[in-house]
């Protein structure tokens, strides 16, 4: 499917999804569970060394606008990217921002 062919409402999901991975810690988030990855919130606030509540708080939001999704694993959450094209995203915005 082309952009072109978006429907408005389709164009404004798109600019929220967007907006919401822009911010920093957000994007850190999803840098670490490209390819595959499956980490729960313990990992991720170890892993940005930020809050817990933070780290909480951020995913909820990446969740929220469907770019995450989680699985529950005895007393773990596990978040991972909803759709696989996504860490294609994350991996060209990071070769933009290293030229």
């Amino acid at each position: 499917m082309e952009f072109s062919d978006l429907k408005p409402e389709e164009v404004e999901k798109a600019s929220n999804m967007i907006k919401a991975i822009s911010h920093p810690m957000r994007l850190a988030i999803l840098g670490h569970l490209g390819e595959g990855n499956q980490l729960n919130v313990t990992e991720i606030h170890n892993l940005l060394g930020i809050e817990q509540s933070s780290a909480s708080h951020h995913l909820g939001i990446l969740k929220d606008k469907g770019i995450l999704a989680s699985v529950r694993k005895g007393k773990n959450t596990f978040y991972y990217l909803k759709r696989k094209n996504l860490s294609m995203l994350v991996r060209c915005i990071s070769e933009c921002a290293c030229e």
